[in-house]
């Protein structure tokens, strides 16, 4: 049986959610770290621009080298860094459907490191 939410979900605290699992389960956790701390201070959002593109020059090395693992970690992070920068309300935000990725993309990266169950990455997903 599907148990629909009757309140909106915070999305910080489902990101902190996934952040936590992955820190625990990816060899390469210096941006999960930065996305961690980031999300917890709303003063340090707008600094999600210029993790962004530190994230993007990982995201670029891991599509070279071919590793499905790292370019899913890193368009996960990615994604995160974009949301937190378009929540800081600074200008030239980034598409507005970031927020939207945030699961999928867990999701995906959930899977490249072998979790079986989508509820493994997200509260979320439990049925």
């Amino acid at each position: 049986m599907l148990i629909m939410r009757s309140q909106p979900t915070n999305i910080i605290a489902a990101m902190l959610e996934m952040l936590a699992v992955f820190k625990g389960a990816c060899e390469d956790v210096e941006t999960l770290d930065r996305l961690m701390t980031m999300a917890c201070d709303r003063e340090k959002w707008a600094g999600g621009h210029s993790l962004f593109s530190d994230i993007r020059q990982k995201t670029k090395r891991a599509e070279e080298q071919g590793d499905p693992l790292e370019i899913a970690q890193y368009a996960f992070e990615e994604v995160c860094a974009k949301t937190l920068y378009n929540l800081s309300g600074s200008n030239a935000p980034f598409d507005p459907d970031s927020p939207f990725w945030i699961l999928p993309l867990g999701l995906a990266l959930g899977r490249e490191l072998g979790f079986g169950e989508p509820s493994q990455v997200s509260s979320l997903l439990k049925m």
